[in-house]
């Protein structure tokens, strides 16, 4: 996993409530192996059409957008199913956060596992947001992990709470087995502890 301090980039606003995972990757796609680029899959129901050409309309496809790391969103962004996979496209794509006034559940969950930064922000926050974006497609907004906080087109700051041992892991580009494996230390002198008190 890449660690992820800060990213400044172009932001995609999505202005639909409850995008769920089936729209992110529809579920055709979740017997490809982890190794595919899962950011061809990205929305492709609604970013091409049956014989692979895009779509001009959808916003991804749009050249002001193409280079979106961000994602702005309405609330309940990532509903649905559990699958992980919606969380590798993104990621596949190049999304290294996306901000919305909430998740579903296991949705945010599959996002800090996967080096992907879950924002929840103000309703009314996001609201102007995604108002900014329109206006001014193409702008750029800025995601401090290290600092939890978000800097908006205008230069307004908006600070973000987030897990702090999940923060560690973004930060240091650690998912959960990279995480234990620093902890080899550790884990071998409890280890040897253990072993000497119950002999």
């Amino acid at each position: 996993m890449e660690p992820l301090q800060r990213i400044e980039a172009v932001a995609l606003p999505i202005a639909q409530p409850n995008c769920d995972t089936d729209q992110i990757t529809p579920a055709r796609f979740l017997q490809k192996p982890r190794s595919d680029d899962f950011g061809r899959y990205l929305f492709a129901d609604v970013r091409f059409r049956a014989d692979g050409s895009e779509i001009p309309d959808f916003i991804l496809n749009r050249p002001e957008y193409r280079a979106a790391r961000i994602i702005a969103a309405e609330r309940n962004f990532g509903c649905g199913s559990s699958r992980e996979h919606a969380v590798w496209s993104l990621h596949d794509y190049g999304i290294r956060a996306v901000i919305a006034p909430s998740f579903g559940d296991i949705f945010r969950s599959n996002c800090l596992k996967n080096g992907l930064v879950p924002v929840v922000l103000p309703e009314d926050e996001v609201k102007a947001l995604l108002d900014g974006l329109a206006a001014s497609p193409g702008a750029h907004i800025a995601v401090d992990v290290v600092e939890q906080v978000v800097v908006f087109p205008d230069g307004s700051v908006r600070g973000f709470d987030i897990d702090p041992f999940a923060k560690h892991c973004i930060v240091q580009g650690l998912d959960e087995l990279d995480y234990t494996l620093s902890q080899s230390s550790a884990i071998e002198s409890f280890e040897r502890d253990y072993d000497e008190r119950h002999r």
